[in-house]
């Protein structure tokens, strides 16, 4: 599929549309929280575009944060699959490919496609 060029596509698309909902006051704490869990080891992102737990040990504001930027995740995704004729997931995997595993901080978690979690 990168053949036809939709990667730097999707990747684009993710990318911006991250960063405009950011914006928002409610994304802006969840990405706080979800900022200071990573910095503990307790949240990490995964090879498929979304956030996870590291450990079982996150509390209900983290783990409602994390959910929430999940979510709004999946529609950013959706939204780049649409216009780039591909799955939501194809989205996720070229966002966790181009986007977000570029911005992981040394000491953050991260999980590779079938694998455990890595600390960067």
């Amino acid at each position: 599929m990168r053949a036809n060029g939709w990667l730097p596509t999707a990747a684009t698309v993710v990318a911006g549309t991250l960063i405009a909902g950011a914006a928002h006051a409610d994304i802006a704490a969840a990405k706080l929280a979800v900022d200071a869990a990573k910095a503990e080891g307790v949240v990490g992102e995964q090879a498929d575009g979304y956030l996870g737990f590291v450990t079982g040990g996150a509390d209900a504001a983290v783990k409602a944060a994390v959910a929430e930027i999940n979510a709004g995740r999946s529609q950013v995704y959706a939204q780049a699959a649409a216009k780039n004729n591909v799955t939501p997931e194809a989205a996720a995997a070229a966002a966790f490919n181009s986007v977000i595993s570029a911005k992981l901080k040394p000491g953050e978690f991260y999980r590779p496609v079938g694998g455990g979690w890595v600390r960067k």
